[in-house]
């Protein structure tokens, strides 16, 4: 795996990159979170595309400009990344924000998409869940028990990666990682749901969610499924918010599939 930068709007980003195929399969993560969050299915994926994996503007190692992080701002960074690479048609991963911000792009772009899959989107569910309220607490007053907490709360697994752990604790102490973090909570909230947009999307597209997500609850599932004109739905039992994390191997299985 390579460790590159771009640079979007004068703003150095971090990304990922591992396979050498001519199909570009792009990794979006959600909030608070940094390319490594999907560390278990890269070698997997690697196989058979090239897997682009970016730390998203604002998060992870990625510079952390002054703005509003609304939805609109991440679908155009989405954009200018994907174009900054040369990349000229992707399939997209995304999950929770990155789900959204996938969708968000996809509206806009269903002619740079061969595929779309979508894990546990935000932009349907306007309330938080008290799994959400333990991470947000943990993102902003970071420290090791507190982060253990949130992601033991998110996940249907007791036995929480350390490194995932200080990892968070570390990058949500970067400069600037707070105010990034809040600003995206704040557009999420004032963002209008994205269910009248689904129908603009014509890629084919997958909806997994885990069973038993604490985070954003499998029912808000069916607005993506029954919004999206060409759209499959696959629930991964035992899972709780980030199904590649807990069960990866079934995640790249069900996946690989339907992108296959």
């Amino acid at each position: 795996m390579v460790v590159k930068t771009a640079e979007i709007d004068n703003n150095k980003i971090r990304y990922l990159e591992e396979g050498n195929s001519e199909n570009t399969l792009l990794l979006l993560h959600g909030l608070g979170a940094s390319a490594e969050r999907w560390e278990h299915v890269i070698p997997l994926f690697a196989k058979e595309y090239r897997v682009i994996v970016p730390d998203l503007v604002g998060f992870g190692h990625s510079d952390k400009p002054m703005v509003d992080y609304t939805m609109e701002y991440f679908s155009e960074f989405t954009s200018k990344f994907v174009e900054s690479i040369g990349i000229k048609k992707l399939n997209i991963i995304g999950s929770s924000l990155g789900g959204q911000i996938a969708a968000e792009y996809a509206v806009n772009h269903n002619d740079k998409i061969r595929k779309l899959v979508l894990v546990s989107p935000s932009g349907v569910m306007k309330y938080a869940t008290p799994a959400l309220n333990s991470y947000i607490s943990a993102a902003l007053y970071p420290n090791n028990d507190a982060a253990l907490t949130a992601f033991q709360t998110m996940s249907c697994q007791d036995d929480i990666d350390e490194k995932t752990v200080s990892e968070f604790v570390e990058r949500m102490q970067l400069p600037n990682a707070k105010m990034a973090f809040m600003s995206t909570l704040l557009g999420l909230s004032n963002a209008k749901v994205i269910t009248e947009k689904l129908n603009m999307i014509t890629v084919p597209t997958m909806i997994v969610w885990g069973e038993n997500d604490p985070v954003i609850p499998i029912e808000y599932a069916q607005s993506f499924v029954s919004g999206i004109n060409d759209c499959r739905f696959y629930k991964m039992l035992g899972c709780g918010h980030t199904p590649y994390v807990e069960n990866s191997e079934k995640f790249f299985q069900i996946v690989v599939d339907f992108l296959d």
